[in-house]
């Protein structure tokens, strides 16, 4: 059986600050530390190698019994993070203060722990942490108990019974509110964007719920911030930009009014500003999108976003958003420019990349490769896409990869094998019911295309598909396609004799953005 990585993994995701506090957290335990040695030895590997491990320690005892070694290793490493970050964040500071009242409360000494409650509570309810704070009512309560056995009724119960139950109710509305979210976000990470009956239906539903679209439904900025983004993820999945970019400036906007939240929500605020980055480029505002980037990549220095998964998710999101708006921009060159950065983050990333956005790394590296007329690298990102057997997340992409996988061969003159591949992507299509009239139009003209000898025959059909793309983008449902690859654009080239990069240039300069 394979090894497992996970003191690898756990190992290699430490900072160096942490590591050092690990080590000075170690001098502490008595005895042997042979933990340190198997410590210092992971760290050096970059890919683990535990056969490596294992002739290195060949003549050390504890070799014999290494996977209880690692296991306590691992156990010694997690006990050294909970002490350095018992007080990096508004829920490490509540848990470390409910178990001190525990503690205290079972000394009977109910004074001090009193005293401990009150504090407790001014900070989940500052910072809107009802489960902290729904619990610190509990410990009320029973110190209320304590305090009438001793003769003391300074306490008011009705007013304790009514604060737990507004704390309740705002759980509940907190619940309900992440419930909606979660049932957008399967609609959006599944397809992509409503496409089918079924799907609009699901977002109807969600859209046209009462927590939605009524009128102060949410009970706190937790909530809010929820309700306004749910709202923003209906507007993305039936591609309404505008709207989605007024309510995802309306979670910033709260966010930013509320530092502490801030902080604690970090994730959904970078994930807040990937949709207005994205909704900026969907509706030409490029400097707008500039701006946000900008702001996005400074965001780790601010305090609260520390850690990797803000690092990764700052690089994906940031990097992505750079990808497309220079894709959009018709900047091809430019956007080379970024490609070394770019695998060099996702060489580091490693197993801490999500799949979507590996996927969509591959998506947009093709798309930036094929603008600077770079086809071979096109393909080679593109394959990594069509080869990978993901079955359920964004098929919105494999749908328009195939599509776009039509025009890479055509470029590369690989005439007789787009034979093939037309039939291949119209079975794909056909198994999904995915066809619409663009890419029916697409895949007939490239087909026919192939299959032309003539430099005059091809020309005509590259008429013919502009204009037929030109009678289609009037349709919003069938301009879905340019959000992915502007096949307008390249048309467009195919007919003036232009580079594609020229001809994406022209359409923005216009504004004509999807």
């Amino acid at each position: 059986m394979k090894p497992s990585t996970e003191l690898h993994d756990l190992v290699r995701s430490l900072t160096k600050s942490e590591k050092r506090f690990f080590k000075l957290h170690s001098t502490l335990q008595a005895g042997d530390k042979n933990y340190l040695r198997i410590f210092d030895a992971v760290d050096r590997q970059r890919t683990y190698d535990e056969e490596a491990l294992k002739r290195q320690f060949a003549r050390e005892t504890f070799i014999r019994h290494f996977p209880s070694e690692k296991n306590h290793l691992y156990k010694l490493i997690l006990k050294a993070l909970r002490a350095y970050h018992a007080e990096g964040t508004i829920s490490g500071i509540l848990k470390q203060e409910i178990k001190n009242i525990e503690i205290l409360y079972d000394k009977a000494l109910y004074k001090e722990c009193n005293k401990l409650l009150l504090r407790a509570k001014r900070i989940a309810r500052e910072n809107e942490k009802f489960y902290y704070l729904f619990e610190l009512l509990n410990w009320e309560k029973m110190l209320l108990e304590e305090a009438y056995e001793s003769g003391e009724f300074t306490k008011d119960l009705d007013a304790l019974i009514t604060e737990e139950s507004e704390v309740l109710e705002k759980l509940r509305n907190l619940a309900a509110y992440h419930i909606l979210y979660s049932k957008i976000n399967y609609v959006f990470r599944s397809g992509g964007y409503v496409r089918s009956e079924e799907e609009h239906a699901m977002v109807e539903e969600i859209a046209q719920h009462p927590l939605i679209v009524g009128r102060n439904t949410a009970l706190s900025h937790r909530a809010a911030t929820i309700c306004y983004y749910t709202q923003g993820f209906c507007a993305w999945a039936k591609r309404d930009w505008r709207t989605g970019l007024t309510k995802f400036m309306r979670v910033k906007e709260i966010l930013d009014r509320e530092p502490a939240l801030r902080s604690d929500l970090a994730k959904r605020y970078v994930r807040t500003l990937h949709y207005i980055i994205n909704a900026q480029i969907e509706l030409g505002e490029f400097k707008g999108a500039r701006e946000h980037i900008k702001l996005m990549r400074g965001m780790p220095e601010v305090k609260g976003f520390g850690g990797i998964q803000i690092a990764v998710q700052v690089f994906n999101a940031s990097f992505l958003g750079e990808l497309r708006l220079l894709d959009r921009m018709g900047e091809h060159l430019k956007a080379l420019e970024l490609v070394p950065a770019v695998l060099a983050g996702l060489e580091e990333e490693g197993p801490r990349l999500h799949k979507e956005q590996e996927l969509e790394f591959w998506w947009a590296l093709s798309c930036v490769h094929f603008g600077a007329g770079e086809m071979n690298k096109a393909l080679f990102w593109l394959n990594k896409l069509l080869n990978d057997t993901e079955p359920t997340l964004r098929q919105d992409l494999f749908t328009y990869a195939r599509l776009f996988n039509l025009v890479v061969h055509y470029e590369l003159g690989n005439y007789d094998l787009l034979e093939y591949i037309v039939r291949s992507t119209h079975r794909f299509l056909s198994k999904r019911h995915r066809a619409n009239a663009t890419e029916t139009v697409l895949i007939d003209h490239v087909k026919r295309l192939a299959r032309a000898t003539q430099p005059g025959a091809r020309r005509e059909l590259h008429r013919s598909l502009h204009e037929r793309l030109s009678e289609l983008m009037e349709d919003p449902l069938e301009r879905l396609a340019l959000k992915y690859f502007d096949f307008m654009a390249w048309s467009t080239a195919k007919v003036e004799g232009i580079s594609y990069s020229e001809a994406v240039r022209h359409r923005a300069g216009k504004g004509l953005q999807v």
